[in-house]
């Protein structure tokens, strides 16, 4: 599936067996990604400028929604229910047994939303905790008819980057867990949630911030130089035996760097491609 939403994205074309609506669901939240991260890059007065708006979450939602509505729309959806446009039907409570509000009441409840998204990053509360909540907050409005769960990660994701820290990705191995925090937030613990965004955030810092901004020769936890050939245990294992260059910090972990590391790639690599040598029969 992976090599196949790989080829939709580069090459647009559609291969495999899935339905079209599902495809078209990736390219419009890749499309909607790409710019959320944009606004990693591009500068902005942040005296002046809030954090987000109400139109922003809006074009968020239109951009996730706008490829998929085209080849098929909500079948309960009114025309002013659109990618982009607040819902005009009440939502059936969830299985947690939370309702959102009605209809009428969402136009309001956003703005006192967004109002609490531009305080993300004030006090001493930590921001993972902010984000969790604002983001369970986002789920019990449900403000659109369909594309929350993708709209409402992305805007957690916006305000993220915005405040420099790098973006999170909830994995879909991970719905369950994350469906149950959601729920427990919904009666008001938001501590799960936090814990996963919170280690989604770490996660994503270890695995690209620092290797791309310290270069080959900066020594970083192994927990941000392990990959799929070469996991954290694998590491820590050869860095243990001594054929990984490392050096262990005063609190135990164990540092190493991208030119170490790939130098013990290397020589790993030779070793196994060399012939094994063929058993020579004892002598009689």
């Amino acid at each position: 599936m992976l090599k196949q939403v790989e080829r939709l994205l580069q090459e647009g074309r559609v291969v495999g067996q899935k339905e079209l609506k599902e495809y078209m669901e990736v390219t419009g939240y890749a499309k909607a990604a790409k710019w959320v991260y944009e606004e990693a890059h591009r500068p902005r007065e942040r005296s002046t400028a809030p954090l987000l708006t109400v139109q922003e979450v809006r074009h968020v939602h239109h951009v996730v929604m706008s490829d998929v509505w085209a080849h098929a729309p909500h079948p309960s959806a009114y025309p002013t229910e659109s990618p982009g446009n607040w819902r005009q039907h009440d939502i059936r409570p969830f299985n947690s047994g939370m309702k959102p509000p009605t209809h009428p009441l969402v136009p309001a409840e956003m703005d006192t939303w967004v109002a609490n998204a531009n305080t993300v990053g004030a006090g001493t509360v930590p921001i993972a905790e902010q984000i969790a909540a604002l983001h369970a907050a986002f789920e019990r409005v449900h403000p659109f008819i369909d594309g929350n769960g993708r709209t409402g990660r992305l805007v957690a994701n916006l305000l993220l980057v915005r405040r420099g820290y790098p973006p999170a990705i909830i994995y879909k191995r991970q719905r369950s867990q994350y469906l149950k925090a959601l729920a427990r937030a919904d009666k008001g613990d938001a501590g799960p949630v936090g814990e996963i965004w919170a280690r989604a955030i770490l996660d994503n810092l270890m695995r690209f911030v620092l290797p791309a901004i310290a270069g080959d020769v900066k020594l970083l936890p192994l927990e941000a130089l392990a990959k799929k050939d070469l996991s954290v245990v694998a590491l820590r294992a050869a860095a243990r035996r001594g054929v990984l260059r490392a050096r262990r910090h005063a609190n135990g972990d164990w540092l190493s760097s991208k030119k170490w590391v790939d130098e013990y790639r290397a020589a790993r690599w030779a070793g196994l491609r060399q012939p094994r040598k063929a058993a020579v029969p004892e002598a009689k």
